[in-house]
Order: structure tokens, then C-alpha cells, then sequence
């Protein structure tokens, strides 16, 4: 079952818990009323997740598939989980309100990189609506997916983070959530739940890759870059470098600073560097071929929801092999990728 502190929030609950406890009262206050927030749906979000376990994957026939199900609301600042009002639903000309118009985008660029690359059919592969909730609370540094079918968007507080509707990877992070809930339902602690913000951010960077025309050595390979306030420059966290993202930054890039019992936004730096080195190696696109690996890993019946960084890497070395060789350029990538970080394979 899934921990019942699970929180899918792009901005690490670690960090609020420093910033609170801060001298600057501003600051302060900012982290605490999002910490307030975040843990309004924790426990929801855990048990949406637990209710997945229990249930058969359905079976949809004659679906066709490829066009989005956009829905956006303005919370007009509000703290209700309850969708707001309806600014612009799918097809629509675009809104006078920008925040809307990008999360209206960035649900777009989601679903068309899932269509695109995987023919996969929104975030259960079978056509889910996608609802994005703008303006939530007031001055909320945060962004999320409930778990439940929607994304929360905050404008930011200014210091910590800017308007959230603006990055294209949180929107594609957030939303991997969904994905991630609906193949291996990660467990979200420990090395599973490192992987599952791992995973986020490996399908994150991809989109906004995929929406920007960028191959492997002309991304920044930063998360969260575009909704970072002054405090968190230049990003939340970087694939290249972990650790070096912003001042507050302390994710290790391979095992041997690997946090026992640390938070899943820490240790995901490991297997995000893996990934990183896996596609800069092969160069081109990163999925050409190491998103498909990562992709068929996720959806890998043998992926148990408690899995460990080697039983994922393990997972990723099998696929590669299956679908390109034993000896191919993409299988040794793999291998060179995950004993970069090193995680044993054997």
C-alpha cells in the first residue's frame, strides 16, 4: 500500500521544512502554508493509490485515441479540491488568462508526447480527461497531481517559486504521476519512491525535449527551470549534475551518497542520473531509444510496486536486450548508465 505521507508535489516537502524554519518571517509563512496545503491531500492520494491495487486493469475496445480531453478551471484562489470555474475546455480559442492558456499547453505537450511515443492514450491509456486547476490557494508555491484525476496549479509565492502553469517538464512530471500510478503504482517511500519521482522527471524532461525540438546534448537537463523564484535558481534539480540545481540542492548523483531513510526527492537524483547518462551516451533523441527502455520497464508486469533501484535497472538491462541485443549499442548504454550511479546489476 501506498505510504499515507505520499505527496506528488513538484516542490520537495523537504525543502518547505527548511524554509520553515527560517528568520525571514515572509518566507516562513509561505512554506507553511504550503506545507498546510500539500498535506490536505496526502492522505487521498495514498488511498487512490491503494484503491489501484485492488482493482483489474480494464479492457477498452474501439477507442481511437490521439486527441487530448482538456478541461481548465480557475480555483480563483481558493483551498477547494472542488474544480472551480470553467475558463477553456478542448478546442476552445485561447483565454485572456495566460496561466490557463499554459496549463491548457502543457496538458496538450503531455498527451502528445504519450501519443506520439508510446501510443498511449492519455495518463490511464484509455482517453482520461485532463483537468488543470489554475490559481489554486493564494501565492501557493506549489504544483500536484491529486491522484484523483486532476492537477493543481499554484501562481507561486515570488521567492520560491513563479507561476507553476509555466514548465512544460513539472506539467509532464506531475502528470507521469498519474501514469506511474496506473502501471507499477510505485510505492512512494524508500528507493520505490525515489523511483517514482525518478521516473517523473525522466518523462518530464522528455516532454518539455520533445515539445522544444531539443536532442540529448541541447537540453539544460533541468527540472523545474522555468517556475523557479530567485531563492531556488537556476532549477529544482538537475539530471546532469545532481546536487548542484540550486543552493538547497543536496540530491547525490550515484550510491555512494545515497541517503538511507532519506526523502524520495533526494535519492531520485541516482537513478535521474542513470537515465541521463544512458541517453547522452547513445546520443540523438532521448526517446529514440532510452525513454522506450524506461517506458517498457514501467509497464513491466515483473515491476513490483516496492521495487528497488537494481530491480529497476535490472528491468531496463532486460528490455534493452530484448529489443535491441545483448550487444548493441543501447544494452551496453544501459549498463554503462546505472554502474555510472553505481547500482549493481547482478
Amino acid at each position: 500500500m501506498t505510504a499515507p505521507y505520499a505527496q506528488h508535489c513538484i516542490l520537495p516537502p523537504g525543502l518547505l521544512y527548511r524554509l520553515a524554519r527560517c528568520d525571514e518571517e515572509a518566507l516562513r509563512d509561505a512554506a507553511l502554508n504550503a506545507l498546510a496545503l500539500d498535506g490536505r491531500f496526502r492522505l487521498a492520494r495514498a488511498e487512490s493509490a491503494a484503491r489501484l491495487l485492488q482493482l483489474p486493469r480494464p479492457v477498452t475496445f474501439a477507442w481511437i485515441g490521439g486527441q487530448p480531453q482538456r478541461t481548465i478551471y480557475d480555483q480563483q484562489h481558493s483551498e477547494s479540491q472542488t474544480p472551480g470555474v470553467v475558463m477553456r475546455v478542448e478546442g476552445q480559442a485561447p483565454s485572456k488568462d495566460q496561466a490557463v492558456n499554459q496549463a491548457y499547453d502543457g496538458l496538450g505537450a503531455t498527451y502528445s508526447f504519450y501519443w506520439t511515443v508510446f501510443e498511449r492514450d492519455s495518463i490511464d491509456g484509455a482517453s482520461m480527461p485532463l483537468l488543470g486547476l489554475t490559481h489554486y490557494g493564494r501565492r501557493y508555491p506549489n504544483a500536484f497531481w491529486d491522484g484523483a484525476g486532476h492537477m493543481f496549479f499554484g501562481d507561486g509565492d515570488g521567492r520560491i517559486l513563479t507561476q507553476t502553469t509555466a514548465g512544460i517538464d513539472v506539467i509532464g512530471h506531475e502528470l507521469t504521476h498519474g501514469v506511474i500510478q496506473h502501471e507499477a503504482n510505485l510505492t512512494y517511500s524508500g528507493q520505490s519512491g525515489a523511483l517514482n519521482e525518478s521516473v517523473s522527471d525522466v518523462f518530464g524532461i522528455q516532454v518539455k525535449q520533445y515539445a522544444l525540438g531539443q536532442d540529448v546534448h541541447s537540453s539544460d537537463w533541468l527540472i523545474g527551470a522555468d517556475v523557479v523564484g530567485p531563492l531556488l535558481r537556476p532549477a529544482l534539480r538537475s539530471m546532469k549534475q545532481p546536487g548542484t540545481a540550486n543552493p538547497y540542492d543536496d540530491q547525490p548523483a550515484d550510491m555512494n551518497g545515497y541517503v538511507p531513510g532519506g526523502d524520495v526527492h533526494i535519492n531520485s537524483g541516482i537513478p535521474n542520473h542513470a537515465f541521463y547518462v544512458v541517453a547522452t551516451t547513445l546520443g540523438g533523441h532521448a526517446w529514440d531509444a532510452a525513454g522506450p527502455i524506461w517506458y517498457a520497464a514501467l509497464a513491466d508486469p515483473q515491476l513490483r510496486p516496492n521495487a528497488t533501484f537494481r530491480d529497476f535497472a535490472r528491468i531496463t538491462v532486460r528490455h534493452a536486450r530484448q529489443t535491441y541485443g545483448a550487444s548493441s549499442d543501447q544494452t551496453h548504454a544501459v549498463q554503462q548508465g546505472w554502474e555510472a550511479v553505481k547500482v549493481p546489476l547482478c
